[in-house]
């Protein structure tokens, strides 16, 4: 028998703990942690950028052609292109897809 068995003094017995997320979903875990909405916001975003990056390189379209129909500046197109920067509005959105001969349309889901 091991000493922790045995019960000598100075020795303990580490019992686990119940686990509370066991038996629950990724998004209930971010609702109670309160990052749900900035980790859907940065999914989205990556998405977005992901999609964009796809079009421009199917319409043959560098970063520096996409700001010049767009009229705006390379650095708007770098952030857009960011799959990491949430600072980028709809309006920017909805320029750059016109710009690509695409649409923008959003979906409210449940």
């Amino acid at each position: 028998m091991k000493p922790a068995e045995r019960g000598q003094p100075g020795v303990s017995v580490r019992r686990r703990r119940a686990n509370p997320w066991i038996g629950s979903n990724f998004e209930d875990f971010l609702q109670e942690e309160g990052q749900l909405e900035e980790a859907t916001a940065l999914a989205v975003k990556r998405v977005l950028a992901w999609e964009f990056k796809a079009a421009m390189k199917k319409a043959n379209v560098s970063r520096a052609e996409l700001a010049l129909r767009m009229r705006s500046s390379r650095a708007l197109v770098q952030r857009l292109l960011d799959p990491n920067d949430l600072s980028v509005t709809l309006a920017t959105m909805n320029k750059a897809a016109a710009a690509l001969g695409l649409s923008l349309r959003l979906e409210r889901c449940a």
